[in-house]
């Protein structure tokens, strides 16, 4: 730890601050906050207490469409001669698929009642641009049963063999789509409905397009001519281009029927909403709307969040930065824990720690201008920095201070923001919760001490859920 960050922590009296749970990945850190620190926290609802009974229910009762065995009768084959394609979340996502309480053997088991064959079953993992999934991440996602029992597919959207056309949307992109789903007789797409920085929500829509298209689909839609429109953002659909552009390209794909699940701010399952493809979406996204959105009156100097379950990855924490972005005062500070457990790639792509470094070399503004400029060849997970780049437009490169123990000195020195290592004292050990726990403490010592050294009493908020929460500064009461 440098000497003047030492001297800055030595006059800061703590004796009164109240504890606080900040999630790192499985661990929670107890962190100590001023007493006037406020706390966001999103609406309390009530997990499922009978998985078995609400399963049954959602596929029993579906949302605008006829139950899943009713759709199979509907089509033009015997179920027997039927192809199924369903597509899967990730590793990135924590959809609760796996097992007696999950939502893929209720889909699995109607399919085989239906006299669907199993050889005929092809589960899809939606990767979009993310890595393929490794063997031990399906096991952790799907289950040992089902992935010793069906076929499962990573998508791989630069693979030409593997898509096919499917023409035009209304904003001019040519859009390729996973052969192996677009031609089955029976197309079901699951996944977790979630607020959403760019896509206003995930879910629905968002299994298909980006999860099952072609690099170039992608490219536009996470180009900044989509990124820069203001209502690309946090629980916005009208007028949303991600959202309306997703939209498009899943219905011109045909998806027969969804399985959308919401989870609370501990992972558990609180709602399952099953059917058509757009209605069963709209009432996940009230869900969501109605307990996720967090009115807030006013902007504080400092906002403590963190990555929750999705930040597993770098690229993937952006997802928190973007979020405290509403309510912290322009050249405030924004301190984010993050647990990077991703064995393979903490920071993200080989393409990502590329351009994140280019972001800190150049800066936002630079960045984005680059990306922007007709010479400017696209380049996968360009996306991702140039949204840490609203972070740091807004915070500046010190005020944004990045707190995680899976990354080196060497690669955070690529990272925009204040590195976290610089607030340990003693040299690098092996990374643990404890070792994470005293780096943000002394992060938030550190932002505290930094604005009375300006004759600054801070305000400081923290936002429990960290990613999943949105704080909307409003005026309360409208």
């Amino acid at each position: 730890m440098k000497q003047d960050m030492k001297k800055i922590l030595k006059k800061i009296d703590t004796k009164d601050w109240k504890k606080i749970s900040v999630e790192f990945g499985r661990n929670v850190l107890e962190v100590s906050v001023p007493p006037s620190c406020v706390e966001l926290s999103m609406k309390e609802v009530p997990a499922l207490s009978d998985h078995g009974a609400s399963l049954e229910k959602a596929f029993s009762n579906p949302i605008g469409s006829p139950p899943l065995e009713e759709v199979i009768r509907k089509k033009s084959k015997r179920p027997e001669e039927l192809s199924v394609a369903i597509a899967v979340s990730d590793i990135t996502r924590p959809v609760p698929y796996k097992g007696e309480n999950g939502i893929l053997l209720p889909i699995l088991r109607r399919l085989e009642t239906s006299d669907v064959k199993k050889e005929n079953i092809k589960i899809i993992v939606a990767t979009g641009m993310h890595r393929p999934s490794t063997y031990e991440e399906k096991i952790e996602m799907y289950g040992k049963e089902i992935v010793e029992q069906f076929v499962i597919l990573d998508h791989d959207c630069e693979n030409s063999d593997l898509l096919e056309s499917i023409g035009q949307t209304k904003r001019g992109t040519n859009v390729y789509v996973n052969r192996d789903f677009h031609f089955s007789d029976l197309k079901i797409a699951t996944g977790l409905v979630e607020t959403h920085f760019m896509t206003g929500i995930s879910g629905g829509r968002k299994s298909i397009c980006p999860g099952l298209v072609d690099v170039k689909t992608i490219q536009k839609f996470h180009g900044p001519g989509y990124l820069e429109d203001l209502n690309a953002t946090n629980l916005i659909l009208e007028g949303n281009p991600c959202h309306e552009e997703a939209l498009e390209v899943a219905k011109t794909v045909g998806v027969d029927f969804i399985v959308n699940v919401n989870l609370d701010k501990d992972l558990r399952l609180t709602q399952i909403f099953a059917g058509d493809l757009v209605q069963a979406h709209m009432k996940a996204y009230e869900m969501i709307k109605s307990y996720a959105e967090i009115p807030v009156d006013r902007e504080f100097d400092i906002v403590l969040t963190h990555g929750g379950y999705v930040g597993r990855d770098h690229y993937q924490t952006a997802k928190a930065g973007v979020g405290a972005l509403p309510i912290v005062k322009q050249g405030g500070i924004i301190i984010i824990a993050a647990n990077n457990r991703d064995p393979l790639e903490p920071i993200g792509s080989i393409e990502y720690k590329t351009l994140i470094h280019l972001l800190k070399i150049q800066g936002p503004d630079r960045y984005l201008g680059l990306i922007q400029s007709p010479h400017w060849q696209f380049t996968k997970d360009q996306w991702e920095p140039e949204v840490w780049g609203k972070v740091v437009r807004k915070v500046g490169e010190q005020g944004l201070i990045y707190c995680t123990i899976e990354i080196s000195r060497e690669d955070y020195c690529l990272l925009p923001g204040v590195c976290g290592l610089d607030f340990l004292k003693g040299k690098r050990k092996t990374p643990t919760p404890e070792r994470a726990q005293e780096m943000v403490q002394n992060g938030v010592l550190l932002a505290i001490g930094r604005c009375r050294e300006k004759g600054i009493e801070p305000s400081m908020a923290f936002i429990r859920e960290g990613p999943y929460a949105v704080p909307i500064q409003k005026k309360l009461g409208n």
